[in-house]
């Protein structure tokens, strides 16, 4: 379960009743949750915790699915996929590999984004998209010159503008998914003390191991 409550239809501000008679017609998304791609949708039902946000969000998407912009769908969701992975969110990452299908992204493409550093499928375009979404995502914004300078190979200013902003839009999104628990991403801490077969609690381990 997320670690934030959910809020219920009946709870709902107007504008977020508005936007579950969209996306859950006829049902209470907490009681009955479910979406079309498959996912519980509790991201939808916490951030309707604060109905600002969630509208802020939504204004991002219609942002990013603007026609106006420089940057293409195809090249948009390869990041975008890239960055779901790199931002360790199975949620940013299971969406956008679907968007990145439908952006016109082969299968092998999508199959290989997780090594995509090791596989042959990616042209140096693709390759230039993939390293500095890295290195915003990875290196928090510490991008080397001669990955921007790939990149302005490929993109204008006006995409690499555009691209930038989507790449930290979602680089957020998958720390709050990961931080609350939602979707995909509601998953115990994996890095845990495994206990000693005796039950010990303390041992010298380096000091056993150097005897």
């Amino acid at each position: 379960m997320p670690r934030l409550r959910q809020v219920s239809r009946a709870e709902a501000a107007p504008a977020v009743a508005a936007m579950y008679d969209r996306l859950f017609p006829g049902r209470d998304p907490v009681a009955e949750p479910g979406t079309v791609t498959g996912t519980p949708g509790n991201w939808w039902t916490v951030f309707a915790l604060a109905p600002d946000v969630l509208a802020h969000a939504q204004a991002g998407f219609a942002l990013f699915n603007s026609k106006l912009h420089a940057v293409t769908p195809y090249q948009r969701e390869l990041a975008l996929a890239r960055a779901g992975f790199s931002g360790g969110s199975q949620f940013v990452f299971s969406q956008h590999c679907k968007a990145a299908r439908h952006a016109g992204v082969p299968d092998e493409k999508v199959r290989d984004l997780p090594a995509w550093a090791v596989s042959p499928v990616f042209d140096a375009a693709d390759r230039a998209i993939l390293a500095y979404t890295d290195e915003v995502v990875l290196g928090r914004g510490r991008v080397q010159d001669a990955t921007f300078a790939a990149l302005r190979e490929v993109l204008a200013d006006e995409a690499i503008m555009e691209l930038t902003y989507a790449i930290a839009t979602y680089g957020m999104h998958a720390t709050i998914c990961r931080a609350l628990r939602l979707e995909y991403d509601d998953v115990l801490e994996r890095v845990v003390e495994v206990a000693a077969p005796d039950g010990g609690g303390a041992a010298d381990v380096m000091g056993e191991i150097s005897r």
